[in-house]
């Protein structure tokens, strides 16, 4: 009798562990199965190489290809201007390496605006637009907005002079850009405040004709336009008048009475002698 309820026990112990290895198996295929399924519903991702630092590189550094390397990146999310080849990042027969424009971290991609063109130093030249010129501003600690200035920033530029109207000041160009504060073109540039004594623009050769009169005739004062700012500014002029809030006056003509006068010879002299007027 024991022998047979030893039996029964095993069979049931082994019936119990192939109905647990069936289990595990059939829902390790049924996740497997969903798995599969959520793979296919999702699109492949389209991926292209393009060149990031390997390194963090500074304003003024030469770029070397041992600064750089490739990463896979989303072909739909490349940022414009960013490199994807090495012929267009490292030209054959450059006349010199680029030079970094700005302050990049390992992993940032090398784009063009942040890098000059081969052989090019960072300086003004390299930050001109086509057709503009480089113009400088004298500033002091008033006029030059207390040092807050950085490269790429943009900037009202207002005129104070005496005219014939008397001294005034007026909003001369609007939201020009700033490429250089005194010798340094760098836009990474410590961000507390730093005194400037000159500032340089960037200006049609209209506008270097226009500020340069300016200059010579009365002083030049700078206003730091917002970040975000797309606004265009109106026609500014403010005098002491409009100022003081002193409005003009025109003054009454002042009535004089009519005199009548009728001319007689005396001798050699004529003179005249009033009358009562009849109209």
């Amino acid at each position: 009798m024991r022998i047979i309820f030893g039996l029964v026990l095993v069979l049931g112990i082994g019936l119990a562990g192939f109905a647990v290895y069936m289990a595990q198996n059939y829902i390790g295929q049924t996740q497997a199965a969903l798995a599969a399924e959520r793979a296919a519903r999702v699109p492949p991702v389209e991926t292209v190489e393009v060149f990031v630092a390997n390194k963090r590189v500074r304003y003024g550094q030469r770029l070397t290809p041992g600064d750089v390397k490739t990463v896979e990146w989303p072909k739909t999310a490349v940022p414009a201007g960013t490199f994807t080849s090495r012929e267009a990042l490292f030209p054959e027969n450059a006349a010199g390496p680029r030079t970094v424009l700005r302050a990049m971290e390992p992993n940032e991609p090398i784009m063009a605006i942040k890098v000059t063109a081969p052989g090019q130093n960072a300086g003004v030249t390299s930050q001109l637009q086509r057709g503009m010129r480089a113009f400088t501003i004298q500033v002091n600690v008033t006029t030059g907005v207390a040092g807050f200035l950085r490269p790429t920033d943009r900037v009202d530029i207002f005129w104070t002079g005496r005219t014939s109207a008397g001294e005034i000041t007026r909003l001369i160009e609007t939201g020009v850009r700033v490429i250089a504060i005194d010798q340094s073109a760098d836009q990474d540039r410590e961000t507390r405040a730093q005194i400037a004594r000159n500032i340089t623009v960037e200006a049609t050769p209209e506008q270097a004709a226009s500020l340069a009169q300016a200059q010579a005739t009365g002083r030049l004062s700078l206003s730091l336009v917002g970040v975000e700012d797309d606004s265009i500014s109106e026609a500014v002029q403010i005098d002491q008048r409009r100022l003081l809030g002193i409005e003009l006056q025109e003054r009454a003509p002042v009535e004089r009475p009519q005199v009548c006068t009728i001319r007689t010879r005396r001798g050699n002299d004529v003179v005249e002698i009033p009358i009562p007027c009849t109209n």
